[in-house]
């Protein structure tokens, strides 16, 4: 016996491809803007949780969080360090977790890609509406605490 979905199980499961769409758009929106100053969507997400002040790499994974394991954020650091964009420092609260800063280069590019960041954002905006954007933001915070509290996950 097959046993249907509710309504409600039927419009989460038809909102699931669309928000998976959206995820590869805003990455590829990410690859256009950083591309140019020769970052991936992925570098700047890692430099841009060290712009206030540096962080171990686990803590920026789970700043970060969108997936990203801390193993491919401390693989992100490395590459940040080797091409000039971050460096790391000590940790005074522990010997082997050294902080991920940007350097001056770093903060320069991330600064950089924010005007057009701004231009992608405005633009974009404009399209949809920002009451419409604001709703969109409130809904998807819902499903999210939803779906956290159905798994038993705290937070």
């Amino acid at each position: 016996m097959t046993t249907r979905r509710s309504a409600a199980g039927d419009a989460l499961t038809e909102l699931v491809l669309p928000v998976f769409e959206l995820n590869g758009e805003f990455l590829e929106a990410a690859r256009d803007i950083a591309g140019p100053e020769g970052l991936t969507s992925a570098q700047w997400q890692v430099l841009g949780a060290t712009l206030d002040e540096g962080l171990p790499v686990a803590e920026i994974a789970r700043r970060v969080g969108l997936g990203l394991a801390r193993q491919s954020v401390q693989r992100t650091a490395d590459l940040l360090v080797e091409r000039g964009w971050a460096e790391y420092d000590e940790n005074p609260r522990h010997r082997r977790a050294k902080l991920l800063r940007p350097t001056a280069g770093g903060r320069a590019a991330v600064e950089r890609l924010g005007a057009a960041q701004r231009s992608w954002a405005d633009a974009v905006g404009a399209a949809v509406g920002a009451e419409q954007l604001q709703a969109a933001v409130a809904t998807l915070l819902r499903v999210i605490d939803a779906s956290r509290q159905v798994r038993g996950v705290v937070g």
